[in-house]
């Protein structure tokens, strides 16, 4: 994910795919739209053409005053493409966060993106204040086996500190060639003792979906970020799931430090566990921009209960369907306050190799509310703790069946008694407290629905 300058591609931005010009389409390729919802007929050339407000003549005469001035009189000599694109990037930067230009690279990083495949460290970065802060660290990734979380600064990158004059230049180093070295000075949240990390580049290509047994009759479902096949790749590993192990009393979905992706995975994903209702609504000044999505009949777990797990890393599609979840009163959602972008951007082409990706929108969970800024509150607090096994004295004695001569249950047989005696002294919590709790939630709300 790129906020200007930087280019965080479809991170923490949804996306379909845009119309160029009818001029430009001969000789460019479709882009993808990291905000839009579904297909956008708006171009760059309609918006401009419909422009209502004239730019007045002495703001012109000043620009270009200024454009001169940088030509004639900055330190370093500059040419005119280097000052236009700082012109129109800066323009852009004093926006929003979120909206920036984008040239041939920056397109390529956002199908990159997309297809969750490229040379790097597998994070998700944000802008902030003219630091790097870390959104989420993907699954399976450099970054994720290092340690690095949500919530994390990046104060250097290879000895190079990172302020605003060269955070572009530091987005790009973390990009590379797969096997090259390079190592980040992190500030951990909740930390005052920067720390160095040496980490090597690989080729990230991040499966999305996940599905696993966490015991019987309960599914665990992880969802790393919203590609292009994230909702089909659902529907069928779930399915594949259900045929092997029958349907689950419950499901436990995952969508921890999740950045976000495609607004049509993120609508498709939240389809697979409801039945009717709304999912999201987008508003803005375009009509292509106001929209609604509802769910279709077709509840993959058939009303089995659901838990969500959130944290400030869960953001954009990831808050859409935390939202649609929770205001169809379909999943109970545990875990940390998410990230809170609820914003909507359209990428606009300029012609084959460039475009605007601008704000275009804002959008609403089913209930109408905006969670912009404001992230989506959890049902039930979670806070980020990991639990340790404790010290304890010898034990000669543990339970009746550790008794010499003790008399077996009568209903027991062999295999049974082996269970009996098994423990997993808490396994799951100590490797994952929130998931644990979350089954231990989820069991409940099972029992109540017999």
């Amino acid at each position: 994910m790129r906020q200007h300058p930087l280019r965080l591609a479809l991170a923490l931005v949804l996306g379909a795919v845009a119309t160029l010009p009818a001029q430009a389409q001969q000789s460019a390729k479709p882009v993808k739209q990291p905000d839009a919802p579904a297909a956008s007929s708006t171009t760059a050339a309609k918006v401009a053409s419909q422009a209502d407000d004239a730019v007045d003549l002495d703001d012109i005469r000043n620009f270009t005053r200024v454009y001169h001035i940088v030509q004639q009189a900055y330190v370093e000599k500059l040419d005119n493409k280097t000052i236009m694109k700082a012109a129109i990037s800066g323009m852009l930067q004093n926006l929003d966060p979120h909206s920036e230009y984008l040239d041939k690279d920056g397109l390529a990083e956002l199908d990159e993106d997309t297809t969750g495949q490229y040379g790097g460290l597998g994070i998700e970065v944000l802008q902030v204040d003219g630091s790097l802060k870390i959104v989420a660290p993907i699954d399976d990734t450099p970054a994720s086996r290092a340690g690095i979380k949500p919530g994390d600064i990046i104060l250097k990158v290879d000895g190079m500190v990172v302020d605003g004059q060269n955070i572009d230049d530091a987005f790009k180093k973390l990009r590379g060639d797969p096997g090259s070295k390079i190592t980040l000075t992190i500030l951990h949240e909740k930390s005052d003792k920067p720390i160095d990390m040496p980490l090597v580049r690989e080729r990230i290509n991040v499966t999305s979906v996940k599905v696993r047994q966490l015991e019987p009759g309960y599914v665990y479902i992880r969802l790393s970020q919203f590609q292009e096949d994230t909702s089909t790749d659902l529907d069928k590993k779930l399915s594949d799931y259900i045929k092997k192990y029958g349907a689950p009393k419950g499901a436990v979905l995952d969508l921890r430090s999740n950045p976000g992706g495609l607004l049509t995975s993120a609508v498709g994903v939240a389809d697979t566990f409801l039945n009717s209702g709304g999912i999201v609504s987008t508003k803005g000044r375009l009509p292509d921009a106001n929209l609604n999505f509802d769910a279709h009949p077709g509840d993959l777990l058939n009303g089995a209960p659901m838990v969500l797990l959130v944290d400030n890393g869960t953001a954009s599609a990831a808050e859409i369907v935390s939202g649609a979840l929770k205001d169809n009163h379909r999943a109970l959602i545990m875990g940390r306050r998410t990230f809170g972008k609820g914003v909507v951007q359209t990428v606009l082409p300029l012609d084959q190799d460039h475009a605007v990706k601008i704000t275009t929108a804002r959008y609403y969970t089913p209930n109408g509310t905006s969670i912009q800024a404001e992230g989506i509150k959890p049902d039930i607090a979670l806070a980020d703790l990991a639990v340790s096994k404790g010290d304890t004295g010898p034990s000669l004695i543990g339970s009746e069946a550790e008794l010499r001569n003790h008399l077996a249950n009568e209903k027991t047989d062999a295999d049974d008694a082996k269970t009996v005696t098994t423990d997993d002294d808490g396994k799951l919590a100590l490797e994952d407290y929130a998931l644990s709790q979350a089954l231990n939630v989820l069991k409940g709300l099972s029992l109540v629905r017999k």
